[in-house]
């Protein structure tokens, strides 16, 4: 039946059963977007309680590391652009080395520091006109990663130029969810589920033993899915058919290309799984900007992580190891 499917970018599929165990799922506006947080656990009273506990897990990131909250860590670097280095905690700092890992890794097609291109692409509905060229050309002039200078010894971050800014956006709500994960099974709940607005880490089974079940959204179909796969670990999807700016009709999605200052072209859609959510995200992004020939050839680098694309086109393309359930019409 069809009408047991909500249709979302990633979507748990979630079966109403009872054993030994009890699953218990609510959801929470965190991080600027919608989570969704699946406990199984003995019974309800430790279900609920360890939900409570990962949403304050999530909520301590997000103060740490949101660039839409003045008081974070984050937006202080983000004020203190081409001024002063900014102290920052050091899983702050981790998290911005590893960011600036993955734009080396990807010649600057992953760059947190495109969150200067914010000023001038809107993508929540209110863009009809694209930006003159001269305005994308002044903003990416702000963007780029080398110019992210990071002290260990000192544990600061430094944004060289005036008007540079770093976001999360693209690593965040993974880091989250792989946090909690890890907390989860440091307490004992061997299953769960989190879904970080689309990014989503899954561990142990559902009550009945099977496992975690994720439908992948038809770009072009409103309401409808590609398919299914099974899963133990971490999926996500990044994509120009959720969030975007419609301008003359032509869909441009959120991801920026960092060497151009425009939306990335080519595929609608990345999915991307494997062990980290984080990693995940970013491969996603990545991948968006690169292309599918550039993007497989980055995965075969990364053997734990396959990835499914759908081109603009509406092409399907999967790296070897790929393995989607068609839904029976």
């Amino acid at each position: 039946m069809r009408a047991q499917y909500l249709i979302l970018p990633l979507l748990l599929l979630i079966a109403n059963v009872s054993f030994s165990q009890v699953k218990r799922t609510r959801g929470a506006f965190l991080m600027g977007g919608n989570f969704d947080i699946t406990i199984v656990a003995k019974d309800s009273i430790t279900a609920e309680q360890n939900i409570d506990t990962v949403i304050a897990e999530i909520s301590r990131i997000e103060y740490l590391i949101s660039d839409w909250k003045p008081e974070t860590q984050v937006s202080r670097v983000n004020q203190n652009a081409g001024i002063r280095p900014v102290k920052v905690d050091r899983e702050v700092l981790e998290l911005t080395e590893r960011a600036l890992k993955i734009s080396e890794l990807t010649h600057g097609a992953f760059d947190i520091s495109f969150a200067a291109m914010e000023k001038i692409w809107k993508f929540d509905g209110t863009m009809t006109t694209m930006p003159s060229p001269e305005a994308v050309q002044k903003a990416r002039q702000k963007v780029g990663y080398k110019n992210i200078i990071i002290n260990k010894d000192s544990s600061t971050i430094f944004l060289k130029l005036p008007g540079m800014k770093i976001g999360f956006g693209a690593l965040g709500e993974g880091y989250a969810a792989d946090k909690c994960r890890e907390m989860m099974m440091a307490r004992g709940i061997t299953a769960g589920l989190v879904n970080a607005t689309g990014d989503i880490q899954a561990w142990g089974t559902q009550p009945n033993g099977k496992p975690w079940r994720i439908g992948i959204n038809d770009p072009f179909k409103s309401n409808d899915l590609v398919g299914v796969i099974a899963i133990n670990g971490a999926i996500t999807t990044s994509g120009s058919y959720e969030k975007y700016a419609l301008i003359d009709g032509k869909r441009y999605t959120h991801i920026i290309n960092p060497a151009t200052g425009y939306p990335a072209t080519g595929l609608t859609s990345v999915t991307i799984t494997g062990p980290s959510t984080e990693m995940a995200n970013a491969f996603s992004t990545s991948i968006m900007v690169l292309g599918k020939e550039a993007g497989l050839k980055l995965l075969k680098q990364f053997p734990l992580y396959k990835a499914f694309m759908i081109t603009d086109t509406g092409k399907y393309v999967a790296s070897r190891g790929f393995k989607i359930e068609k839904l029976r019409r």
